[in-house]
């Protein structure tokens, strides 16, 4: 096993400058790529964690400021994240006097849902927004990364040839380095893209089912304003 790496060790540090600089660029993106991985595993894994136990606790609260200091202290919560903002807006329309506010500090009146309702969906997309960062690389990386590896990989057995050319012979000694130059390159490309690919169709998956669970939320937030604002019109 020792023997293999150090073999392509040599290979790689016996390749040409074209093909040295097509490994380096596939090596900055796997670097990139796994790095962003990390990252957005960790924070997607965290936020829907949270986020569940926000929405347990949001609907045990007596209260939407109960809800508020707890969404503060999820601060990893997408659903904490948007019902603060619309907690905040609640509180700017309360304060402005657009309706009247009920013993839960819920807004009342037609004015103050519409605004509600945009603010929820301006925090929704921004928050989608957010977990989509740095997601987009690792599509690009999947889809590129083959094609660059391609180049080496052409780029190597160009160099074959022109040692055949060369050497007017067609020996194993003549053809080998150049065909070892395109496999690491073909290789090394498909390594990159692979888990980048894999990486962004999951994260990608995971951001739509909390994209749902947003605006699962927010239409139950406004029915929880809307059932307010009829028990109060009858006079309840």
């Amino acid at each position: 096993m020792a023997n293999e790496s150090l073999g392509i060790f040599q290979m790689i540090s016996g390749a040409g400058p074209m093909v040295k600089l097509v490994l380096l660029t596939l090596l900055f993106f796997s670097i990139t790529s796994w790095t962003i991985i990390i990252l957005k595993f960790r924070t997607i894994r965290r936020a829907h964690k949270e986020s569940l136990i926000f929405v347990e606790t949001f609907w045990k609260s007596k209260n939407l400021s109960d809800a508020y200091s707890l969404s503060k202290e999820l601060s990893y919560s997408s659903i904490g994240k948007v019902f603060r903002t619309a907690y905040a807006e609640l509180k700017k329309l309360s304060s402005a006097g657009i309706g009247v506010t009920n013993e839960v500090g819920i807004i009342m009146g037609g004015t103050g849902i519409d605004n509600i309702r945009r603010t929820l969906r301006r925090a929704t997309s921004q928050e989608v927004t957010r977990l989509m960062q740095l997601t987009p690389f690792l599509a690009t990386a999947g889809s590129t990364a083959p094609f660059i590896g391609l180049f080496g990989t052409v780029w190597g057995i160009m160099n074959s040839f022109q040692g055949i050319a060369y050497k007017g012979s067609a020996n194993l000694a003549v053809v080998a380095p150049g065909i070892a130059e395109a496999l690491i390159a073909t290789a090394v490309g498909l390594m990159v893209a692979i888990p980048s690919v894999i990486a962004y169709n999951y994260f990608s998956q995971r951001i739509r089912i909390i994209e749902v669970e947003l605006n699962n939320f927010s239409a139950d937030f406004l029915n929880i304003i809307e059932r307010d604002i009829m028990r109060k019109g009858n006079g309840k």
